[in-house]
């Protein structure tokens, strides 16, 4: 996938003009605040829709798949996900309060990756599919069904949001050898 990785910052357009946005800035690990559980939105209000946007934005100029609010260290129970060339028929996607209510039998390893955790990857088991309760950009409640890489990627970002992260899933001598190398990583960019 080719993202806004080209421009100096990040910037939404509009029919009229060249409008920017804001770029936050992506905590990595060690962070506490990576840990942290998110508190649930009570209503997708404009504030809430411009977080979207702006989470969106930076996740493209990151080159990311997907991005939680928390990654950006905004408290907050949101998450986008753009999931390009493996699922082109979806479009991008923005969540509040993401909600697994339902889970598959079927478990499978994945090769994951992080925004968080620079320049590292490792193999995690997820479920295949899943149903996700949540509000959409309008603040319409909305149930859908996820699957293959979707249902990965969301299972990935709400876990963001109870303060997990992909290497808490895996021992905690890979996790910490995986942490020391997106330190270096994060160092030498």
């Amino acid at each position: 996938m080719t993202f806004l990785t080209s421009l100096p910052f990040c910037a939404g357009v509009t029919t009229n003009n060249f409008v920017p946005m804001a770029c936050l800035t992506i905590l990595t690990v060690p962070d506490a605040r990576l840990k942290v559980k998110a508190l649930p939105v009570p209503l997708v209000d404009d504030s809430i829709r411009k977080l979207m946007d702006d989470m969106m934005e930076t996740m493209y100029a990151d080159d990311g798949a997907g991005l939680a609010a928390t990654q950006v260290g905004i408290n907050k129970r949101v998450i986008v996900v753009d999931l390009g060339e493996h699922t082109p028929d979806m479009g991008p996607l923005k969540f509040a309060n993401p909600e697994i209510i339902w889970r598959s039998t079927e478990v499978k390893k994945n090769w994951e990756a992080c925004l968080s955790v620079p320049g590292q990857s490792a193999q995690v088991e997820r479920f295949t599919a899943i149903r996700l309760r949540y509000l959409d950009e309008n603040n319409t409640a909305q149930e859908k069904d996820f699957d293959d890489w979707a249902a990965i990627c969301l299972q990935h970002e709400i876990d963001h949001l109870d303060g997990i992260l992909y290497i808490d899933h895996l021992s905690a001598l890979k996790r910490n050898l995986l942490i020391s190398k997106a330190r270096k990583f994060r160092k030498s960019e």
